[in-house]
């Protein structure tokens, strides 16, 4: 054997003991099984005044930890209790710390058996800001957006626009990914797949990412109560996102709620539960279930925040028709949810939703039954083709045209000096507003008030 064949075995084999020329310091934990490094993540998940989650994929079995500070340079820092990844967990580790200081900024690193992961080592070190008190009226930013189809982009540049806007929360609104199969591992690696997206690696990293799902990431297209494997979409879905809580003990689900300053926020389970669309609209039809809404009207009445957020994958206008994948299907229950909310004479609703591939604008006048009206904010779709026949579509109250030019997301402002308002603002993959920003003042969400005919005028 010549010299340079005896190199080139030895070498290859060298890679086969998964051995590389880089020394231990630089790549971190080596062992007989490779060097250890996160498949996917860190990703931040939940966030509180003093607490945060995160979401981490591991290469093999092994004990990770966060190391964190608020000195970006680690002095003082602590570390968490471990957490061992293995085949059982698909070698996720979930993580939270406690015992943080609200409205602070903290460094912090992943550790894999003590080591820093080597491979992110290059980057900078990563970021949180805990949550503020609950009811302070701090100035905050959350974007949101639905429908990342990665199958027709790979690329999203998207995540740069948002980046650049430095949320403070980011809420998927489903149709995260397009699962379209009934297969659990399928399942699971549509959510790594997407999580890989380069340009969304550093947003997850540095702003908490909270998520419900839609038609798509629950089975199959408009699947419903009688999709046959909800019970482990559901179960992948919760491995694959860190959100505060799932569901109840008696209702499963996605749903969830929480607070963050002087908002709170409702994140609502439009799949498990829903009725078939075509099924006839009668009283006793529902999208929620009883248990969710239910749920529902608890925190509504409970909440004394300046707005409560009610997020749903599904459109709350009709636009779509009787029989549609929407709230349209579904009219005597959600009316009757709003007359709830004019009776209980709770103040500050706003609604949130994705699916319609157009971003939108919508109001609901609930004013002309002695409400106040409610405004839908739509935002679809983050990574794939918008489509423009959707945009022909008739809701009770257009705001603003819809948006087809682009991809998009919403970002949504809450300031509360001198008086607590909000500020919508629909913009494109490059950062760019799709139309002048919509202004919602906590007046303007109370019975006895109508503001639609006012806020559908052009803007000056």
């Amino acid at each position: 054997m010549t010299l340079f064949r005896r190199q080139l075995l030895t070498s290859a084999l060298a890679v086969l003991a998964g051995v590389t020329a880089l020394p231990r310091k630089v790549l971190g934990a080596v062992s007989q099984k490779g060097i250890y490094r996160l498949m996917q993540g860190p990703m931040l998940g939940a966030v509180g005044p003093d607490r945060v989650r995160l979401h981490m994929r591991c290469s093999a079995c092994a004990t990770l930890t966060v190391e964190y500070a608020t000195n970006p340079d680690f002095s003082g820092s602590k570390v968490s209790a471990g957490v061992a990844t293995g085949p059982d967990t698909d070698y996720i580790a979930l993580i939270e710390l406690t015992g943080l200081t609200p409205a602070t900024r903290y460094a912090y690193r992943i550790l894999i058996d003590g080591q820093p992961d080597g491979y992110q080592k290059r980057l900078a070190p990563f970021h949180f800001t805990t949550a503020p008190v609950v009811g302070q009226r701090q100035p905050f930013t959350v974007a949101f957006g639905s429908c990342a189809r990665i199958q027709a982009a790979e690329v999203q540049p998207i995540w740069d626009a948002i980046a650049a806007q430095d949320p403070d929360l980011f809420l998927w609104l489903g149709d995260n990914v397009y699962h379209d199969t009934l297969e659990p591992q399928i399942m699971d690696e549509m959510w790594r797949w997407q999580r890989s997206v380069p340009n969304l690696e550093p947003i997850l990293r540095t702003v908490p990412q909270l998520a419900i799902w839609d038609d798509h990431d629950y089975g199959l297209n408009d699947h419903d109560r009688t999709n046959p494997v909800k019970d482990i979409a559901l179960a992948s879905f919760k491995k694959y996102w860190a959100n505060p809580s799932y569901g109840l003990p008696d209702a499963p689900g996605v749903f969830f709620a929480f607070s963050y300053g002087d908002v709170d926020f409702f994140m609502l389970d439009s799949r498990y539960h829903r009725d078939p669309n075509e099924a006839p609209d009668t009283p006793q039809k529902t999208l929620l279930g009883a248990r969710q809404l239910q749920w529902l009207k608890d925190g509504l009445k409970k909440s004394r925040a300046s707005f409560k957020i009610i997020a749903c994958g599904s459109g709350w206008s009709n636009a779509k028709g009787p029989g549609g994948d929407s709230w349209a299907a579904f009219l005597n229950e959600r009316d009757a949810l709003f007359d709830f909310i004019r009776d209980a004479k709770i103040e500050g609703v706003v609604l949130l939703s994705g699916d319609t591939h157009v971003g939108e604008l919508n109001a609901i006048p609930a004013s002309e039954k002695g409400g106040y009206d409610l405004y839908d904010l739509v935002s679809s779709p983050l990574a794939q083709d918008p489509e423009l026949a959707n945009a022909s579509r008739k809701p009770e109250k257009r705001i603003r045209p819809a948006y087809v030019s682009d991809v998009n997301f919403g970002s949504l402002r809450f300031d509360f000096d001198p008086e607590p308002r909000l500020t919508f603002v629909l913009r494109n993959s490059r950062g760019q507003a799709a139309w002048a920003p919509f202004i919602l003042r906590a007046s303007d969400l109370r019975n006895g008030v109508s503001t639609w005919a006012e806020k559908s005028k052009a803007p000056a």
